[in-house]
């Protein structure tokens, strides 16, 4: 299975590993994220604002302004922000099968209950192991925070 995130996410993550070395008390401007990530700051600042409305980053006005964490780097996982940047919606949805036509698609008794779309007392098994994928991709993004690449980095991020 091929998933591809947005560079928006990469963007956002890579922002927020910057915030998350700088000094407590210095702000990031927008200005100097923007160059360190290579991509314009119009681009950028909308990144930031979708960051900020989810209570990831503040933004600081005033001559020292700019951005800061708004919580710890070892409370934010990649899973919040790509759910921030992506959204929240599943990456699967299943389309609504002629029941009779595709019995062999439904299983009798759903172990869940993601099955609204689908006749009662009966689960698509395509929507299953697409879900069960999806669930261990985000138990896995939801063990990993900023912090752990703060931890982990020898901080050669010239990729980004």
């Amino acid at each position: 299975m091929t998933i591809q995130f947005s560079k928006s996410t990469g963007y956002a993550l890579h922002a927020l590993i910057h915030l998350a070395r700088s000094e407590r008390g210095h702000h990031v401007g927008i200005k100097e994220l923007s160059a360190m990530l290579g991509v314009s700051e119009s681009y950028l600042s909308k990144i930031m604002s979708k960051l900020r409305q989810d209570g990831l980053v503040n933004a600081v006005t005033g001559a020292s302004g700019g951005y800061e964490l708004a919580k710890r780097a070892d409370q934010i996982t990649f899973l919040e922000v790509i759910q921030v940047v992506e959204g929240r919606q599943h990456l699967y949805e299943c389309f609504n099968m002629n029941e009779e036509r595709h019995q062999l698609f439904f299983e009798a008794e759903p172990s869940e209950r993601e099955a609204d779309d689908f006749p009662a007392g009966k689960e698509c098994l395509v929507k299953k192991v697409m879900l069960g994928a999806e669930r261990q991709m985000n138990q896995y993004l939801q063990q990993h925070t900023i912090q752990w690449v703060l931890d982990s980095a020898s901080f050669d991020c010239s990729h980004a």
